[in-house]
């Protein structure tokens, strides 16, 4: 996008004046200033956060999880900061919590956080479907070890959120292909269900002719979750039903998920259909409310 700056830098280095400065540039973030009319990038809104805190705070959260590669963010989403204390401002999320010096990196020309102190932030600050989903994508693109995200829960027992990060980092999964998909595993998990494989490939004689979201391939269920592209898109929905076809003739039994589904509903078919191949699931009590809130 290009020039992302302190706009009373820019002043007093006579780069331009307050006039020019109303007048061709608006701010971002408070005392920061891109071109009028102008599409900041995610890179270029952590620039300004960071030139916001007086260039102290480190980049982490969902922003730094799209500047180490990992996919699904949207160029609007507010930028967090860790190490440094802020007014905060719409757009802008600063924590004074304690980060190492082990635990910065730099990313396109900015501190941010390491991989691994990234999924511990993202684990412990994201509400826990977005969070697993965030991890998910983390792992998605490069993997990362837990056990080193652990060894950080270790560095700071008393961290907020070490609790949830610990329940969701061994259901991290690198195969989820979309936030959607890393929700509805979660779903499946917390209502009683093994925890299904991701990306399971399916033979047809010494040919791979499918890769399924997830499921359980020693009972052949799977569950899909189908976007809103594949319901619009004719030429995409008539694949879609050749491919249920030949997965079903192969002896899959396949639940497509769609947003609109109440999750009471699909977890209801999934459950028969794994119990039909024999698979015995006993929630407890904890499972059981889940079932209920998703009714």
């Amino acid at each position: 996008m290009g020039e992302v700056f302190l706009g009373g830098e820019a002043v007093a280095a006579g780069r331009m004046t307050r006039h020019e400065l109303r007048r061709w540039y608006e701010p971002i973030f408070r005392g920061v200033y891109v071109p009028k009319g102008s599409e900041p990038s995610l890179r270029d809104r952590a620039i300004a956060a960071w030139l916001a805190s007086g260039r102290r705070g480190v980049v982490t959260g969902v922003a730094a999880s799209a500047l180490h590669g990992a996919p699904w963010v949207d160029p609007g989403h507010a930028i967090e900061l860790v190490g440094v204390s802020c007014r905060p401002q719409p757009g802008l999320v600063a924590r004074a919590e304690a980060v190492a010096d082990d635990e910065v990196t730099r990313r396109s020309g900015l501190p941010v956080t390491t991989r691994v102190r990234t999924a511990f932030d993202l684990g412990r600050h994201q509400p826990r479907p977005e969070a697993l989903a965030r991890l998910d994508a983390l792992m998605w693109n490069q993997r990362y070890a837990i056990d080193d995200v652990l060894a950080l829960a270790e560095r700071y027992p008393r961290a907020r959120g070490v609790r949830q990060l610990r329940e969701l980092l061994p259901l991290v999964d690198g195969g989820a292909a979309s936030p959607q998909e890393s929700r509805t595993r979660l779903w499946l998990i917390d209502a009683g269900m093994p925890r299904p494989e991701t990306q399971i490939p399916v033979a047809k004689g010494s040919r791979t002719v499918a890769f399924l979201d997830m499921g359980w391939e020693g009972y052949m269920v799977a569950v899909e979750y189908d976007g809103d592209h594949h319901r619009k898109d004719r030429r995409q929905y008539v694949k879609d039903i050749a491919r249920l076809r030949m997965l079903e003739d192969l002896g899959w039994i396949v639940i497509r998920v769609i947003a609109e589904d109440r999750p009471s509903e699909w977890l209801a078919r999934v459950e028969a259909a794994l119990v039909s191949r024999g698979c015995r699931i006993e929630p407890n009590e904890v499972q059981r409310f889940v079932r209920t809130y998703a009714a």
